[in-house]
């Protein structure tokens, strides 16, 4: 079944679902700011049934697909993926490259490589993966598209802490969408499939993007669908 737009919800949605509970002043990491809460959504899924502008893929350094989501995406696009990979050359780690989504319901691929978590050097695994974020974030800025969907990067076997790796993806995108970059990118998807790593956004997510003292009285921006 494919997912459009309008059955995603935003933040403002699942606050007004009491899904996200708003937290103490004292323990935000970033100012409230109410238009943002209808540009980000959180979704448990199938990232590959999603019709946005762009999926991201947590691809391996080949880029020739893999397992767990990078496999699937594979899997879902047909091909076409496959071929246009094989022309890219690969993509460093921390580092991001784009294709068409074939088959997919999503018109792009956004494809990044995570780093390999080790608590040995954790805080350059914690660049690496901010990274990720921000050049496919850029990529799709760059690109004009107007949605992009994330699944949890590095999170799987190449086991980075999903508490972690949460902060990390809440922290980046907060940023972009605070820069002057983000004012084509209408829509932000964070994408997880258990409903373990679903508690840990749920949690974490308040903490990025709080709830305004003044939401009730801020009216929700126009569909882009």
């Amino acid at each position: 079944m494919l997912v459009g737009l309008t059955k995603i919800p935003t933040l403002r949605d699942l606050y007004k679902a009491s899904v996200l509970r708003a937290v103490e002043l004292s323990k935000t990491r970033a100012q409230p700011k109410a238009p943002l809460l209808d540009r980000v959504s959180l979704y448990q899924g199938d990232i590959t049934t999603l019709e946005v502008d762009a999926i991201v893929n947590a691809a391996n350094r080949s880029l020739l697909g893999g397992s767990g989501v990078d496999g699937a995406i594979h899997a879902a696009s047909g091909p076409g993926l496959l071929n246009e990979c094989r022309k890219l050359n690969g993509c460093d780690t921390g580092d991001a490259k784009i294709t068409k989504g074939y088959n997919l319901p999503s018109e792009n691929v956004i494809h990044t490589v995570g780093p390999v978590y080790s608590s040995a050097n954790a805080d350059v695994q914690a660049r690496l993966l901010q990274s990720c974020y921000r050049t496919s974030l850029q990529l799709a800025a760059q690109n004009s598209l107007k949605h992009i969907a994330f699944p949890s990067i590095s999170t799987g076997i190449y086991g980075y802490p999903i508490e972690d790796a949460t902060h990390i993806a809440l922290d980046t995108v907060r940023q972009f969408l605070d820069s002057s970059h983000a004012d084509k990118l209408e829509r932000v998807v964070f994408v997880v499939w258990s409903d373990d790593d679903k508690e840990v956004y749920e949690d974490l997510i308040p903490v990025y993007f709080p709830k305004p003292s003044e939401y009730e009285d801020v009216q929700p921006l126009k569909s882009v669908v």
